[in-house]
Parts: structure tokens; sequence; C-alpha cells
């Protein structure tokens, strides 16, 4: 069954950003405004929304500068000793990270490879091993199985140049 984000998720968010949810019919919104930092975001939670030819959870984050989206969430990680919400969304062994934080702060790591989560963070570039650490939190949700492993094929595909 794919990941719904219900009510008991909604209450405990509430708990951690301090605001409450604002119910839209079929999403949720929460503002956050940070007067410290002079931040304010707005996340919006579709818990089983049409994405193309399926249904899926949508989060949405909306700043004064940025649009930022992560399609099919198949995971929520509340962290109220981090003072964050980590959705994730996973692909082919791929993941997708969106993080909000309780003072309106918001980090995206996309197209990560699932096997630096548990690895040994030391051996990584420093720009990598952010991510690695940063997700390496929503291995408890994530389906238990292996990394996807892509079959290699002898076929070349033909690249069309234009000029």
């Amino acid at each position: 069954m794919a990941f719904r984000i219900g009510p008991s998720e909604i209450r405990r968010l509430e708990n951690l950003f301090g605001v409450p949810a604002k119910s839209m019919g079929t999403n949720y919104r929460f503002e956050l405004l940070s007067q410290e930092n002079g931040r304010r975001l707005a996340l919006e939670l579709y818990p089983d929304i049409p994405i193309g030819r399926k249904r899926g959870t949508l989060v949405s984050v909306y700043t004064d500068a940025a649009h930022l989206q992560l399609h099919f969430c198949s995971g929520l990680i509340i962290s109220d000793d981090l003072g964050e919400a980590t959705f994730v969304g996973e692909h082919r062994g791929r993941l997708s990270g969106l993080i909000v934080e309780k003072g309106a702060g918001c980090t995206l790591f996309a197209n990560v490879d699932r096997s630096i989560l548990s690895g040994d963070f030391t051996q990584l570039a420093p720009e990598v091993m952010m991510s690695g650490v940063a997700l390496s939190l929503t291995e408890e949700v994530l389906e238990k199985r292996p990394a996807h492993r892509r079959k290699t094929t002898s076929r070349k595909r033909k690249v069309a140049v234009r000029s």
C-alpha cells in the first residue's frame, strides 16, 4: 500500500511547527514564519492526488524565492529534536528528500543514490556527505529492499543531434 499522510501525521506536524494546519478540502496547508530570520514558508500536503496516471502523496513548499515539489512521497520522519520534518520519495534506488524546518527553512536533496545512506560517510566528498547524513534518518521508513540495480544491456541508444 502506498504511503499516505493522515490525521495523526498532521497533528504531529502541528506540534512540531507550532502552527495549526489549514484544511483546504483536498490538502493541508501550514504557514511558517520566522521573525528572527525574516523567512516565511508555506507547506502544502496533498495526501491522495492524481499524479499523471497514478495517485500519490504530493508535498509542495512555497517560499519568497522558490517553489519545490516532491511527487509520490513515500515516507515522513518528524524530528522534534532537530525541529524538522523530512519528506522522502524513492524511485529505483534513488531518493529525494524535502526537509522543512520549524524556522521556515527548507532543503532539497534530489536523486541521491540510496546506497550512500548506510555507507561510510567519511569516504564521501563533503558535498555528497551532507545529503547522505541528512537522508540517513529516512532509512527506517523506506521499504526494506536492496537498492535498485539497473540491468545492463548490450543495446546502444541512438542519439539525435540537431544543429
